[in-house]
């Protein structure tokens, strides 16, 4: 009988673990992304990374999924274009805000979409936001300003205001994909896969204006860069994806919320202990703030009114 009482007890939380361990997983590599990205890309090579990025995954996606690709309808297939064209911009600004400053504020301040999303929510439907939530916007907010002064009082540097302008441009991709109503019944591999394959049409077109083309910029590749490049595009992309279809399905989304929103204390991590990056006294007081404050504004936005 004491078996039988105490081994479901048991079990619960490890079936549980099981669920949250993936998207873990997902926050990790996703943290690891940023110093990447950045050890594999040069400002001139972004685009050509990008195309490399996508055009490593899109098949798999196209093959899996070509059966809900061919039941989208018109108007789905032109509201995931529209997400597609914000989705490419937010890898624009992200990759070459990495390039310009470190993988550790990269991951920190991207990190602020999830205090900048529901102040547009609340901006567009005329609600205030909680006393809470405000005090946490501000703490993220003084977290980014000393993150970003980690070396001394100057002024940011491109890649701070690139990887800002990136938590802007998430922001608008989740309150674009909560207001195109052509997309809200479309299912995510489709949905996915259109978004990712307008990206790498932008991608592809934007690099014949470049110096560097992708296929120039694979052929310089060493095993180095294509490992990086593969860790993007299979874990980050692929797996990162697939994963979340997974769980979503196993657990409930705040879970997964709360384990995808540890991304930048990963992100930090590999910066600092993988890339020799180093934030000093204010950086690091700035880094703790930002995890803090967006962590406090996750629990604030979903507290009930």
């Amino acid at each position: 009988m004491t078996s039988s009482t105490v081994a479901p007890a048991v079990l619960a939380p490890r079936r549980a673990w099981l669920a949250d361990l993936p998207v873990l997983m997902v926050a990790v590599v996703w943290g690891a992304s940023y110093l990447a990205a950045k050890d594999i890309t040069t400002a001139r090579t972004v685009i050509a990374v990008l195309v490399l990025r996508f055009a490593l995954v899109l098949p798999v996606l196209v093959v899996v999924g070509r059966r809900s690709l061919r039941a989208l309808t018109a108007a789905q297939w032109r509201g995931a274009g529209l997400l597609g064209l914000i989705l490419g911009g937010i890898f624009l600004l992200e990759t070459y805000g990495v390039v310009h400053t470190s993988a550790t504020n990269a991951g920190l301040i991207i990190s602020l979409t999830m205090i900048l999303t529901p102040l547009a929510e609340a901006a567009v439907t005329r609600t205030r936001p909680s006393a809470a939530f405000l005090g946490a916007a501000a703490v993220s907010v003084l977290g980014v300003v000393l993150l970003t002064q980690g070396g001394g009082f100057t002024r940011p540097s491109s890649g701070d205001l690139l990887m800002l302008l990136a938590a802007l441009a998430r922001t608008l991709h989740v309150m674009a994909m909560s207001r195109v109503k052509a997309v809200q019944d479309a299912p995510a591999l489709p949905l996915t896969t259109v978004q990712l394959g307008t990206c790498l049409v932008v991608f592809a077109l934007l690099s014949g204006g470049t110096g560097a083309s992708p296929w120039d910029t694979a052929a310089g590749f060493g095993a180095r860069e294509w490992a990086g490049l593969l860790f993007l595009s299979v874990l980050c992309t692929l797996f990162a994806f697939f994963v979340q279809m997974w769980a979503v399905r196993r657990t409930s989304p705040s879970r997964v919320s709360l384990l995808l929103g540890t991304e930048p204390l990963w992100a930090a991590a590999a910066g600092i202990a993988l890339g020799g990056e180093r934030l000093g006294a204010l950086g690091l007081l700035g880094g703790a703030l930002v995890l803090l404050g967006t962590s406090w504004g996750r629990r604030a936005a979903d507290a009930p009114r």
